[in-house]
Formats: structure tokens, sequence, C-alpha cells
């Protein structure tokens, strides 16, 4: 419930709950250390269940933590270190509570340099969950089925059009929802041939399947979890070996859940996640009501092999309400503002931070070592100047370069630009300017209101994920459009990229034996996620123990490849194949029907 005030009269009334900080944009470092501090001294948008996070000192110069709340008194708790040893966060026994000032203070470095600061705790707005739906069922031939994998019902990959080097560039990665089919994560070859999919249970979605490094090795990666009406995720992430066995779960923490926008792995082992915070909020200062609720946007940087909060940013700390392009007089407690919307977070080659804002039309560069915006192209009150807008409503910011980036224009809605595009912008700090270095779009335009991405290619080209149109697309650097391919009518994917890939499953190939109405016997093989199969060779006999290669090997034909069945068989087998002939692995033995 709202927070309540007494008044003159004696009665009670609901108060306005303030949720912004006195100052913005104010730094994260404690004064004269080298602490980095969640949540931030001033802070008005704290969870009842944050944990208190004090990055930038190895743990043995920390000491002397004492947590006390205005309301809830002094707290018990305990220090678990970052894996990295550069941190450790505080762990409350209980949990704060709503409205009241917590006070930190302790001690770092030897000789011991003291701090205290406070920030205080939001009410949190409990808008109940509205989930989207999927959509199992579709028309023929909008979802895949395979004898030997039942289970594996994707949404299917059309390729409309192709050339020689789009076939060059890799696998394409992609989670389709709300249907056809079963929703998951998957890999397409370069012709639209399924080669991986991972099923998720009914109504659980996934997005921003891609191929990133966790330590020194290639990782799958994914979002899971529910998508609620409301415009963003419940869920976790997922990381996945190139065996496709499981490594770890990424979750959100500080009360949090991880939403769907960003799961991006940092180098010393650390996930950049985004969340959405609803909490009570004033809005009667940019045209809404004094009791409403607001959509606080954060992203947390999580310690994977511990599940600590490293760093959260708060977009309510830094950008004033003001900023946004999205209209508050529809904003209420069942439908907070969503006034930011978070929707990347990637590392900078400097070691910043960059942050793209669909409703401010704004894209942030952020000092990973205080929180504040050393930059800001588009938007209301940019600090890097343009004629005209360069993008709006846009998706995917991603660092190119020093002084480079790309974003997914949008564009809208409201429509703002006639098409969407993919858009590469190039900011001079020392006039303090920014323009398009580079448009990146197809003969015939698409408009996606919502979602898509923008991926440079190692060989000059772009790959565009058109969001919610159900397309995908390929431009060679010079402009020319070289690939398009799309998921059935009806169905979108948050992003969509294109990866080299090679994986060999932990699990064994699958054999499944039909016979065909009146036709001889025939053997369904495939192996979910291998990508060095060549061929299939059967092998079969009169005893289970002793079986022996039959027929010829038959070149693998996609996801499942079908082989005649020699006569007499009682028992086959079926061996995956590599291009020279060596066995790669072997399906269990099948009893003849």
């Amino acid at each position: 419930m709202l927070g309540l005030v007494a008044t003159a009269g004696g009665q009670a009334q609901t108060a306005a709950p303030v949720c912004v900080p006195a100052q913005l944009d104010t730094s994260a470092r404690l004064p004269a250390t080298t602490l980095t501090v969640t949540p931030a001294p001033g802070a008005r948008d704290a969870m009842p269940q944050t944990q208190i996070s004090l990055l930038g000192a190895a743990p043995k110069q920390i000491h002397a933590i004492s947590v006390t709340g205005s309301l809830s008194g002094a707290h018990r708790g305990h220090l678990a270190r970052y894996s990295q040893g550069d941190g450790e966060s505080f762990i409350p026994a209980q949990g704060f509570v709503a409205g009241e000032t917590v006070t930190v203070t302790g001690a770092v470095g030897r000789p011991a340099h003291r701090f205290a600061y406070s920030f205080i705790v939001a009410e949190a707005d409990p808008i109940a969950r509205l989930p989207e739906s999927g959509e199992p069922h579709g028309k023929p031939g909008t979802v895949l089925h395979f004898r030997s994998a039942p289970a594996i019902t994707p949404a299917a990959l059309t390729v409309t059009k192709t050339s020689a080097q789009a076939r060059r560039d890799g696998d394409i990665f992609i989670a389709a929802y709300p249907g056809p089919g079963t929703m998951g994560p998957a890999i397409f070859d370069p012709a639209g041939a399924l080669v991986w999919f991972h099923p998720l249970p009914r109504n659980t979605f996934a997005t921003d399947v891609r191929v990133q490094r966790y330590g020194s090795k290639p990782v799958l990666t994914w979002w899971q979890g529910s998508i609620s009406h409301h415009g963003f995720g419940y869920g976790e992430g997922e990381i996945y070996s190139d065996s496709y066995r499981h490594l770890a779960t990424v979750r959100a923490g500080d009360g949090l859940a991880e939403d769907l926008h960003e799961l991006t792995l940092t180098a010393n082992g650390s996930a950049l996640i985004s969340a959405w915070k609803p909490i009570y909020c004033d809005l009667a200062a940019v045209g809404g009501h004094a009791r409403s609720a607001v959509y606080d946007a954060v992203f947390q940087e999580i310690d994977i092999k511990t599940g600590l909060v490293r760093y959260e940013w708060d977009s309510l700390e830094h950008v004033p309400l003001s900023a946004s392009y999205m209209p508050v007089t529809s904003a209420s407690i069942a439908w907070p503002y969503d006034w930011f919307h978070l929707n990347s977070v990637e590392p900078a080659a400097d070691g910043a931070l960059l942050v793209s804002s669909r409703a401010t039309w704004a894209v942030y560069d952020i000092d990973a070592a205080t929180g504040t915006v050393r930059w800001q192209v588009g938007g209301r009150t940019p600090t890097e100047h343009s004629l005209t807008p360069l993008f709006a409503w846009q998706h995917d910011a991603q660092p190119l370069g020093p002084d480079l980036f790309s974003v997914f224009n949008n564009g809208g809605p409201p429509s703002t630009f006639e098409h969407s595009s993919g858009t590469v912008v190039r900011v001079d700090p020392g006039t303090q300017s920014a323009s398009v270095a580079a448009t990146v779009a197809i003969p015939t335009p698409i408009f996606a209101q919502t979602q898509g991405d923008l991926q440079r290619l190692a060989d000059g080209s772009w790959w565009i994920g058109w969001g919610d149109v159900n397309e995908s697309s390929q431009v060679s650097a010079g402009g020319t459009q070289l690939f398009e391919a799309h998921t059935p009518a009806g169905s979108e994917s948050y992003r969509s990229f294109r990866f080299q890939w090679n994986a060999t499953p932990a699990g064994a190939p699958r054999l499944a034996l039909a016979r065909t109405r009146g036709g001889p016997l025939r053997a369904y093989v495939s192996w979910n996620g291998a990508t060095s199969v060549a061929a299939w060779r059967l092998e079969s006999g009169r005893i289970a123990s002793s079986l022996h290669p039959s027929g010829p090997r038959a070149d693998s034909t996609g996801f499942e490849t079908q082989l005649p069945v020699a006569r007499g068989a009682d028992y086959v087998a079926a061996q995956a194949l590599a291009a020279n002939g060596r066995v790669l692995a072997r399906t269990n033995v099948v009893l003849a029907p």
C-alpha cells in the first residue's frame, strides 16, 4: 500500500511517494575511496530485499560494516565475496522496510578510511503479472516435425534470398514466439535447416539466443521466462557449453527478476542483465498522477559464480523523468509509467558502458566506476548534438570502436521515421556533435514497431533482426541485400544473430524406425545440435550385441536423414560419420517392428 501520513486534523491520508533523488546523476563511488556502492548514496528506489554491494577493493580491505534502518533498526547479516576478488556484498538477514532511511557505515583500507552514506527504501508496486500465452499450433509447413525427435517442434525458418557470401557467414540464432510450434532457442544453418533446438515448457518464452564467451570458451546464452503484457520479462539467463551442457543460470538480485532485454557476459566472469523495478512514485511534476507508479529500469552486474550483485544502475537516479517521450497521462498503479525502457547495455573498449533507452530516444555512455553519464546522443537534452533526430524508439546500442556505435532504429511508434533501419552514429567529443556515419536498409522498407537488432559481421556486412516483423536480413557493406529469411506469420523474435558455430552434443544421436504404407522399413536419424555430421551409416543384425554395417552410407540431409533398412534386420543402430569417415557417435540399438 501507499504510505500514510498524519494531517493537521488528525486524519491519515495517502502520501505522494517520492522516487527520484534530491540530485540526479551523482556518483556511486564513495569520496576518497575506491568503493562503488549499491544502492547509491541518496537513492530513493532501493528494494526492501536489496543487498549492500561494495565493489572496488579486496575483501580483506573492507571491514567494520554496519547497516541500520531508521524503522527496522540495526541489521544482522554476513559479507559474501565476489569471485573476482574485488569486493563483497553485505547480505542482510532480514529485509528493509519501505519508506525507511538505511545508513551504511564502515571502513576501507589499511590504515582505515571510514565512510558513511544512506539511501531510502522504495515501496514496491505489486502489479499483477499478465503473462502472454504461446500459440503452439500452426498451419501445415509452419512447424517442423521429426520422427527421430518428436519433442522437437520449432517454428520453421524459410530462406527467400541468399548468396555465396551469406552462406559463408555462419548459422542463424533465433528464438521465435509466441508460436506456431514449441518455443525455445534455436539454431538454423544458412539454408534454413534446423541445427539445434531446446524446447521449453508451454508459455515459457526465450529471447536473445547467441554465442558469447564464458572464461576462454564459446558458449550459448539466452534468456527464458514469462513475458508480461506490460512489456518486460520475468525470468533468468542460461549459459550452455558447446556440447549443450548446462553451465550456469544467471538470476537478478535485490528482489528483482531478470528481464528479457539483456544478457551480456563480460570478460571478468560477470553478466550484465536488465530488470524492471515497479515502484510507487509521484508523477505530478511531469503531468501524471501524484499517487502513481513508475518502472525504474535498471541493469545489474551479476557475479555468475556466486549470484551476487556487484553493481546496479538505476535509471531514476541518473535521467530526469521529463526526458521521456512516453505519454504519462495513462500511467497508474496497475500500469506503471514505462518512461525509460532500457533495452541494451554493452561494455565498450574503454571500459564504459553503452546503454540504450527506447522511451527517451537516447544512448548513454556510462562511467562504469561512478555510474554517471559521460555523454548522451539523442533525446531531449543531448550532450552530443545533431541538427535532426538520428534515431527514435531504438534498440540494441552496440559500440563499434572509439566514438562509434550502432543502433537498430525502430523509428516508431508513433512514427518518426518512414521505416526502420540500422543506424551507425559517430560521436565527436571535441565539437560535442553526433552524426550518422552509415544507414543500413533493404530495398523493400520494413517498419518494425518493437524489438530488433543490428549486428556487424566479420566480413563487414550487417545482419538485421526485424523484431516484431518476422524477418531477418543481411546487407553487404556496400548496401546490397545478401540474405532474407522469415519465421511463420504471426511470430516475432526479440533479436536474431549470425555466428560461426561448431558443436558436438553430449547426448547420443536418435534413431526411429517406421514402415511406409506398403513400403520397406526406413530409419530416421538425427543428432540435435551436431555440426560436423557429414553422413550416416546403418548397422543391423539378428542379435543386438552383434551388429554390422549394412547398406551404403547416406549423406546428411539436414536435421533428420532417412535411410533404407536392410531386409531381415531384427536390430538396427546408426553411426554418425565425419567427412573423413570417422565414427563420431552411435545411436541406441532399436528392435525392428
